[in-house]
């Protein structure tokens, strides 16, 4: 019985996420979420009400992602690599000179160059 509740709630979801992705009207993507909101807690399953919970704390944001074509994943992607070269960065004792590996290893990385 919870488990066909649960997939009938994700297949809900996903649902909204596709139309969300793809429908430019802010107002009815958010009055679908909001008619999502209000079968999960019909259904009163406690993973999906702690799920639900998270989504209404970060509602503004999320709806503000599906309209605005803006990602953080430039910057995540160099802050991930800088993560790496500093593991890997045992050798350097000083700051400058890890600085300067990082700044060349962003700076050369679209033209395949590997330096360090």
């Amino acid at each position: 019985m919870y488990l066909k509740v649960a997939h009938e709630l994700k297949e809900a979801y996903c649902e909204w996420f596709d139309l969300a992705k793809t429908k430019n009207d802010v107002v009815e993507v958010k009055k679908r979420l909001l008619a999502f909101y209000r079968k999960v807690e019909e259904t009163r399953l406690p993973a999906f009400l702690k799920a639900i919970q998270t989504l209404k704390n970060w509602h503004v944001e999320i709806l503000n992602s599906f309209s605005f074509g803006y990602s953080n994943g430039f910057l995540e992607d160099i802050n991930n690599k800088t993560k790496v070269m500093k593991r890997n960065a045992y050798g350097f004792r000083r700051f400058d000179h890890f600085r300067a590996k990082i700044l060349l290893n962003l700076k050369y990385k679209e033209i395949g160059v590997h330096l360090g």
